[in-house]
């Protein structure tokens, strides 16, 4: 009996923490829909400037996001050895780090409209684009700051906090995208422009009510994390980046598989490439529960190792796998028995595509049940071997994975076989299901072995 109370210990444990943060995910997922639904319904051109300017911002935010990832379990590793110090500084050279990313990408993003127009987008689109990104571009250092405060409260096992935060935001993200985008309470009409600022509003206001949380809460002044915040600390900054860097890689290699594949989608037709857009927003968003979980089992995993509690890192990564399982085995049934309901909710009643759409969407949400399984797994095996401070070789593993197997498989089936959309599809299965064999492999054959065989390389 005593085993199994523990693993449902644990999986208690990976759920609290998991469910807020997937929560927070979903929030967040809900500010891009809700910037393209409002820009939607302002105008086309505005809409397209605010896909493309989101689409690079968001690029660039994931490469650096890797820095915030690399906190978490560094500081979940400290605070299970009681090296509040160590708290302290993984997290503010975190912060550091993130803050000098952010202005360092500002001039790709100030200067975006000649990248655009290489890229052969409309001159039109590219200069509305431009003038977005160029206000857009001072939301770049806020929202890098609420990542890794989300990631260092993530750790500490402040979740809740982190999902409030965030579902804040989406409402005052909806309200100020009504002021600004189509000009109310007496402030001039911007469209897309006033998506810009509504973010940097959202972005700022989310890092100041994070600090502030941070300096106020009584369990957390023992970090005094605000205290000489000026003063540099060249060796935990290092070791930030050691752990950081190959995680950004790792995040743009798989968000860059999803980009390749709505190109080839484009090559089928336009229904093709809508009925691919709609199954990706739905997979995005069950996805979000497993990347919460993910983060609990980094968390999880971090603390055991923290402790030295060998018995304890195998039996919350068992957990956190089977959570993760339960979760992805539901999730295709909602696929199998809810797909054209869920498709048709991205299509006007009165749209007479959606006789073609939906049964292409629905044909998609089939293939994307063994896709969820897939993805499920390797988002959780990234999320444990980060808990051991284990990030370069899955770096490799996943990149290649993506873009050999998954981008190559993609292109095999969907254009040279002829296989076509669904081809695609099954593409993408075969290269996140190999991550997630050869990532999966890596921990349990590793740090999460019956038996420590050292640490992972």
């Amino acid at each position: 009996m005593l085993p199994f109370r523990s693993h449902m210990a644990d999986a208690r444990l990976v759920l609290a923490l998991g469910l807020p943060l997937a929560g927070s995910h979903l929030a967040q997922f809900a500010l891009q829909i809700t910037d393209t639904v409002m820009l939607g319904w302002y105008g086309v051109t505005d809409l397209a400037a605010g896909v493309l300017g989101a689409t690079v911002f968001f690029t660039l935010f994931i490469l650096g996001s890797g820095i915030a990832n690399a906190v978490m379990p560094m500081v979940a590793t400290a605070a299970a050895e009681g090296d509040d110090t160590e708290v302290r500084r993984a997290t503010r050279m975190g912060l550091w780090l993130s803050i000098g990313y952010g202005l360092a990408v500002m001039p790709l993003l100030w200067w975006s409209e000649a990248i655009l127009l290489a890229l052969s987008q409309p001159p039109d689109v590219a200069a509305l684009t431009q003038d977005y990104l160029r206000i857009l571009v001072f939301a770049m250092v806020p929202a890098l700051v609420v990542m890794v405060l989300k990631c260092y409260l993530a750790a500490l096992e402040r979740t809740q906090v982190v999902l409030w935060v965030t579902v804040a935001a989406v409402f005052v993200n909806i309200a100020a995208n009504w002021v600004f985008i189509f000009g109310n309470l007496g402030v001039p009409e911007m469209g897309v422009r006033g998506a810009a600022f509504a973010t940097i509003i959202v972005q700022v206001a989310s890092a100041l009510a994070l600090m502030l949380y941070c300096a106020w809460l009584p369990a957390l002044r023992r970090y005094t994390l605000w205290a000489r915040f000026w003063r540099p600390d060249w060796s935990a900054m290092a070791q930030v980046w050691r752990l950081g860097w190959p995680i950004g890689i790792a995040l743009v290699a798989e968000a860059g598989l999803f980009a390749a594949s709505a190109i080839l989608m484009g090559w089928f037709g336009t229904r093709e490439l809508a009925a691919h857009g709609i199954a990706l927003e739905i997979t995005a968003a069950f996805f979000m529960i497993h990347l919460g979980l993910s983060n609990a089992a980094t968390v999880v995993v971090g603390r055991a190792r923290g402790r030295g509690d060998h018995d304890a890192l195998r039996r919350g990564g068992q957990a956190a796998v089977a959570v993760s399982l339960v979760f992805a085995t539901l999730t295709m049934g909602v696929y199998v028995a809810f797909g054209a309901p869920m498709v048709g909710l991205f299509l006007a009643p009165d749209d007479p595509e959606r006789a073609v759409i939906i049964p292409l969407g629905v044909s998609l949400l089939l293939v994307a049940a063994l896709f969820q399984l897939a993805d499920s797994a390797q988002v959780m095996a990234m999320g444990l071997l980060r808990g051991v401070k284990d990030t370069r070789v899955p770096m490799y593993i996943a990149a290649g994975s993506y873009w050999i197997a998954g981008f190559g498989g993609s292109y095999l089936l969907g254009v040279t076989l002829g296989f076509g959309p669904q081809g695609v599809w099954f593409g993408l299965v075969i290269g996140l299901t190999l991550a997630a064999v050869l990532l999966m492999l890596r921990f349990w054959r590793g740090a999460g072995a019956a038996r420590p065989v050292g640490a992972p390389g």
